[in-house]
Parts: structure tokens; sequence; C-alpha cells
């Protein structure tokens, strides 16, 4: 009787060691980014779940991913995203922050708790996160605005789009379109509401737009920091070419006004891998211990245009999970 019990108990122990180590092998990865509603953030999404179900494979493990992005822009909807994710077990956490300020406590709290926090998108440079992947914002404004000049034969008055005031990732391109604009003498920035600051939403942006296009009739060229006006049908009131536009980001219906004419480039980032690379970061954090080298990970901006719109468009079958 007792060898019989003795036998049971051993059995019972081998279940359960067993279930321990199938629980090692499943990592919980959350996905908190600035807003549902955004179809780069949608492209994030779908970047991350793909890159959940081949690297799954790649470090025999079980990458589960929990998307937990607000449906609107809010920075403490995300704070408490990432306190739910940690309660909850999370091995790393990656996250487009909306105010950094606001994001910082909860990353660090996460940090302190044993989980790998990294950045995407919009940085918060003084928390504890371990890397951050996305564009160089300077850049990014620097190139937008170089483009815009070349459209506008070095000359004219511009405006911008500029998303919300307290994102620090908007901040640095609305830097770099000034620091641009600096280099060529002859065009200037409106000086009365030039920088337009709007919810970064479609139909808040386009009518953003519009107001300060009618108000300014002498606004001659846009730099759009944020494609966010262009997600929308008919945003752009003026006949094609007669005001420059220059934007960020080449999502499916911005590829409509390069066609028509409206725009005259469009520089992509790439947020299909905001997803997928933050999640192969994460795991060789996770798995290896091992961050990236320099912690800043600069993805770089393709240039689509009139010649290569109709192939760039083809990309987002596979972005947009179709």
């Amino acid at each position: 009787m007792l060898r019989k019990f003795c036998a049971l108990m051993v059995g019972a122990s081998l279940v359960f060691a067993g279930c321990g180590k199938e629980d090692d092998k499943t990592i919980l990865i959350g996905i908190v980014a600035k807003s549902q509603s955004n179809p780069v953030f949608q492209a994030a999404h779908t970047g991350a779940k793909n890159a959940a179900k081949e690297l799954s494979a790649k470090y025999n493990v079980n990458v589960q991913i929990e998307i937990l992005t607000p449906t609107d822009e809010d920075a403490t909807k995300q704070a408490e995203a990432i306190e739910s994710l940690t309660r909850r077990g999370a091995k790393g956490i990656a996250v487009s922050c909306s105010e950094a300020r606001t994001v910082t406590p909860a990353i660090d709290k996460a940090v302190e708790k044993g989980i790998a926090v990294m950045c995407f998108d919009s940085d918060a440079p003084e928390s504890k996160r371990f890397a951050f992947y996305g564009t160089d914002d300077m850049a990014c404004g620097q190139v937008i605005t170089a483009e815009l000049a070349k459209a506008m034969n070095n000359k004219g008055t511009i405006a911008i789009i500029a998303g919300s005031e307290a994102a620090p990732n908007l901040q640095n391109r609305v830097k770099g379109v000034k620091a641009e604009l600096a280099k060529h003498p002859e065009m200037k920035l409106l000086e009365t509401g030039g920088i337009v600051y709007h919810p970064e939403t479609p139909e808040k942006a386009a009518e953003a737009m519009q107001q300060a296009q009618r108000a300014h009739k002498e606004i001659e060229g846009w730099a759009l920091i944020g494609g966010w006006p262009l997600f929308t049908n008919d945003a752009l009131k003026f006949a094609p070419g007669t005001v420059k536009v220059v934007s960020c980001d080449a999502l499916p219906p911005q590829l409509a006004y390069l066609k028509s004419g409206h725009v005259q480039a469009l520089m992509a980032q790439d947020c299909y891998g905001w997803g997928e690379k933050s999640v192969g970061i994460l795991l060789e954090k996770i798995i290896n211990n091992k961050a990236p080298d320099p912690i800043r990970v600069v993805d770089p901006l393709t240039k689509v245009t009139k010649e290569n719109v109709d192939e760039f468009g083809k990309s987002w079958d596979k972005w947009l999970g179709k």
C-alpha cells in the first residue's frame, strides 16, 4: 500500500513538473500602441502576430501576443494596460508612447518586476526601457521638408500637420522640419498658425488642415509629419498640384492622393516592423538576455512616388493580414 501511495505521489509530481515546464515555454508579450483607429498601428499589430507564429518555432516556445492598444489616444489608458500586463505575468511589453511622462512610471514598475519593456515608434527615453525601434524623428522631419522644397522649387510658405503636441516623436519631427527650412532661405513657416496640432484621428486631422488652408490662402505647401488627413477620402480640397504636399507614411488610402497628384511624395515608415521587429527584439532579450547595440534601432524611411506606388501598394496585403 505504501509503495502504491509513493508511486502515485511520484506520478503526480511528474505531472506537476511537466505543467511547470509547459508554462515555462509560454511567453506572453503585450503590445500597447497609440490607438486602434490608426491604420499604422493595425499594421504593427499584424506584424507582431505574424512574428509570434514564425519565432515560436525558432525559439521552441509558445509566443502569445496580447494587444491592449486603446481605442483612441490616451496615455493614461496605456499606463493602465502596462500595469495589467505586469499583473498577468507578461514576459515582454512593447509600447508606443502617446505621452512619455504619463507612461514612464508604469514602464519602470514593469521593469522592476523583471519584465522586458521596449518602445517603438514613440519613445520614453527617460524610462527604464531597454530598447527602442522606430524612425529617426529629426531626420524624418528633415527628409519630408527636403522633398517638399524640391516640389516647391525651394520657395514659398508652408504649414505643418503635427498631430499631438504631447507626443515626443512628433515634437522631434517638427524640430526636423524647422532645421531643414533653415537651409532654404526663400521658404518659410507660416508665422501664425503654421504648426497645426490636432487629435490624431483622420477626420479631426483633415478638418484641421482644411480650416488652416481656408484661413491662410498663402499656404503653398504642407509638411505632414504624420499622414492622418490622408487616411480619409477627399481630405484635400484644392486642385492637384496647386498646393504641394509631402507626407509621412504610405498607407493604402494615402496612395490614392499620390496617384491623383494631390501629394508629391510619401515617406513610408516600417509600421509593420514596429510589431514584427519589436517581438524579435523582445524575444532575444527574454530568452538570450541580449539587447540591441545601439539600443536605438532606427528603421529606414522608404520614398514612395508615382513611379513605385503600385509595387509598394502590394505590400499592404501582407501588412494588414489580407
